[in-house]
Order: structure tokens, then C-alpha cells, then sequence
């Protein structure tokens, strides 16, 4: 479909809504992004025409479930520009495909081995790490980033050498924005023999990925962030990557054999999804990605950049005003109003029909590095248009005026 926002929003029922008298305007999609109509379909044409168990149903249903599945999975797979489906892992999204690889690198690691992440990073891929050094004694070491939220790469050259076995880290910034050159630095730690994890739960809504390109062992996102329903994710692994692990999690579908003696474990990708999945969410996911393909992943990116870059213009204009972040951000704006509590500013404009985000967006070491608790932070998806950033730019101004 040719990209065109403005019509575009018509595929979304709940942008339609109306907030104490005025129409929405969505900014929090960082947070979540909301569903088109061809998603929702999807997931009611799965309860209404398909719902089943899949894999081992000889009947119809079942047979017509697993299709749908595995086709979702070979949609994601090419999305990614996987080598195979097979590399493709379902989960309930980021934050458990990063606990599923570090539970999973458990025995690879020990006492004396680094772990790397960065300043940056959502606590989903903080928390996790930390967890495993506890469990290994493996060292947590961190990358700074500069005043202006991006990573220090010199800082990172020193950080990195033969001791650091684990590199996780964020593709875009989900407080600021950031985008780090993780080729770059993937490139890196393979060199040093690590094991590298991209966090691309912000960066999938916002730009093409190619995981043969980026040369990372692991890629973590979730479908909520790109227009599919929430407790559905993917985590893509190398396929050599996947098979060097032990399962994770036990119970059906992840095994090929059971005795009380002895457990065999199943092929990729079914080793790593225990029990029955999410077989909606992967239908929806599937959707939404064909979506977002047809709009086009280079016009969704520079009609993106085009309303952060306006409202970077329009929000400096305001007195008091201070953005965090690099000029070259994608899909994430976040500002602090002087004088102003982040909440405050957040709840006001609120009930100006503007939805954004305050607080530390789960990234309370970044804020700290900043000498902040948080931010308000507007975040832009396919089907924001000008006359959202001149509603947050007049909201935000108007609200100054009243808090100050």
C-alpha cells in the first residue's frame, strides 16, 4: 500500500478515540504500538476459524493451526533475513529472550570471564546479566556513554579483550533514542571470541534487519513494539549459537524422547519452546510484519525522522526546555521542562489528549548518569502525523505556562 499517513490511521480502530472531549494523540509507542485492523483480524480469524493445539493433531484444526504457525515463523524468518526458520524462537517477547540466553549461557561462563553491557540498556537487559554473574561470578563491566547519549567507543575498545565472553547490547535506545553502531562493535567482541546479543526491540519498528549482516550470535524483540499484540517475541539465534546451548526450560514439545531414565531433546527451533506456545500471538506477529512490509520499512524510517526532527525544533522553542539524546535519534524524543517534575508535565497534557511516557523507562542507570529520575519522552510510530507534534508542542508549551 502506498505509504500515506494520514490515510494509514484508518487502519487503526483505537485512534479514534477521544480523551476528555479531544481526539488522541498517541506518543507513547515506545511503549507499545497500537494494532491495525489486519492484525486484529488475525487474531480473531485464529480464535474463530483455527483454534487448536499444534504439532502433533492429526485432525484438521490442528493441522490448519500448525500451518498458520510455521508460517509465521518463515514470515518472521525473512523478515530478518534469517538462514533458516529453524533460527527463529518464539517467546512472550525482549525480556524473555534475553533470560532465555542467559540462563541459557550459564555453563559457558565462570570466575574471572566479563560480561559487557551498556549505559543504555533497559533493565531487561541489565537484570538478567547481573543474575548470571551471581550465578557464574563472572564480572559486569559497563560502556559510558558521552553527554550526549551516545556510547563512548573508546571507553568500549579499552573495555573489551579476551576475558569479555558476553556483549548485550541495546540496537536504539528505548529512553533516548540512541542508535549505536552495533555492527561495529559486534564485530568487536567476535574478534575477541564473545558472544554477542543485540537488543532490537526498538530498533525492529524503526528499520530493515538483516541478522546474517550484523554478525551477532543472538537478536531479541517483541511484537508489540511493531504493531502485533503483546506476550509474543522472538528470539533469533545463529544456528550454531542455539545448538551449543542446553534447553532451558522443560516439558513438552521440546523433547524428542522420555523415560524415567533418560530425556533426548528436540531439533531447532523446538528446543527452546517448552509447553504450548503462543500460537495467536505468532499468527498476529506474522501479520503485522507483512504490514509494516508493505508501508515499507524506509518510508516508515524517514517519516519517522522527519516528526523527530520537527519536534525537536518545535520543543527547543519552548522556554526551559532540555532534550536528551543525539540529534540522530530514531523513534524516541525524550525532554525535561525546567522547574517541572516529569509526572506533572505528563499528567497535564494528558488532559490535553496527549499520551506520552514519564518517568526512567526502565533505565534508572542512565537516568542516574544524568543526574535525573526521569523524562517525558514522546515516541512515534507509521501513524503519527504533523498535526501530532504541533499538539504536543502546543501542549507542552501550554503546560509550562501553568506549572511555572
Amino acid at each position: 500500500m502506498p505509504f500515506d499517513p494520514e490515510t494509514l490511521r484508518h487502519e487503526f480502530p483505537i485512534l479514534a478515540t477521544e480523551v476528555n472531549g479531544r481526539p488522541l494523540v498517541y506518543l507513547d509507542n515506545a511503549a507499545t504500538t497500537h494494532n491495525p485492523r489486519r492484525v486484529i483480524d488475525a487474531s480473531s480469524h485464529y480464535y474463530e476459524a483455527l483454534n487448536s493445539n499444534i504439532h502433533r493433531g492429526t485432525h484438521h484444526l490442528a493441522r490448519a493451526a500448525t500451518e498458520a504457525h510455521e508460517k509465521a515463523r518463515e514470515t518472521v524468518a525473512a523478515h530478518l533475513n534469517a538462514a533458516s526458520p529453524d533460527e527463529v524462537i518464539f517467546t512472550a517477547g525482549t525480556t524473555d529472550g534475553v533470560n532465555l540466553v542467559a540462563n541459557c549461557l550459564t555453563p559457558s561462563l565462570a570466575e574471572g570471564d566479563e560480561i559487557l553491557i551498556s549505559t543504555l540498556e533497559h533493565h531487561s537487559n541489565i537484570v538478567p546479566w547481573q543474575m548470571l554473574a551471581e550465578r557464574t561470578g563472572a564480572t559486569l563491566k559497563v560502556i559510558p556513554c558521552h553527554d550526549d547519549g551516545t556510547l563512548d567507543q573508546a571507553a568500549f575498545s579499552e573495555l573489551i579483550s579476551t576475558r569479555t565472553k558476553v556483549l548485550a547490547l541495546t540496537w536504539v535506545s528505548n529512553a533516548f533514542g540512541t542508535v549505536s553502531p552495533v555492527v561495529e562493535m559486534t564485530q568487536s567482541a567476535k574478534a575477541v571470541g564473545a558472544q554477542v546479543l543485540i537488543d532490537a526491540a526498538q530498533a525492529v519498528p524503526h528499520m530493515s534487519i538483516d541478522v546474517q549482516a550484523l554478525g551477532a550470535d543472538f537478536l531479541v524483540f517483541s511484537g508489540h513494539k511493531i504493531y502485533a499484540p503483546t506476550g509474543i517475541g522472538i528470539l533469533w539465534g545463529r544456528r550454531e549459537a542455539l545448538e551449543s546451548l542446553p534447553p532451558w526450560r522443560g516439558g513438552g514439545e521440546m523433547i524428542k524422547e522420555v523415560s524415567f531414565e533418560k530425556t533426548t531433546y528436540n531439533d531447532l527451533p523446538f528446543k527452546f519452546e517448552a509447553g504450548t506456545p503462543n500460537i495467536e500471538g505468532g499468527i498476529a506477529l506474522a501479520a503485522a510484519i507483512d504490514f509494516v512490509n508493505e508501508l515499507g520499512m524506509d518510508d516508515i524510517r524517514a517519516h519517522e525522522d522527519a516528526l523527530i526532527r520537527e519536534a525537536a525544533e518545535r520543543l527547543s522553542a519552548i522556554d526551559g526546555i532540555h532534550l536528551y539524546g543525539p540529534d540522530d535519534r530514531a523513534g524516541a524524543l525524550s525532554f525535561k521542562l525546567e522547574g517541572v517534575h516529569h509526572y506533572d508535565l505528563g499528567t497535564l497534557i494528558d488532559q490535553m489528549g496527549v499520551a506520552v511516557r514519564t518517568g526512567h523507562h526502565c533505565c534508572q542507570p542512565l537516568m542516574a548518569r544524568f543526574g535525573i529520575t526521569g523524562t517525558t519522552r514522546a515516541s512515534f510510530a507509521a501513524y503519527n502525523t504533523h498535526a501530532d507534534v504541533e499538539a504536543l508542542a502546543t501542549a507542552v508549551s501550554k503546560a509550562a505556562m501553568m506549572l511555572r
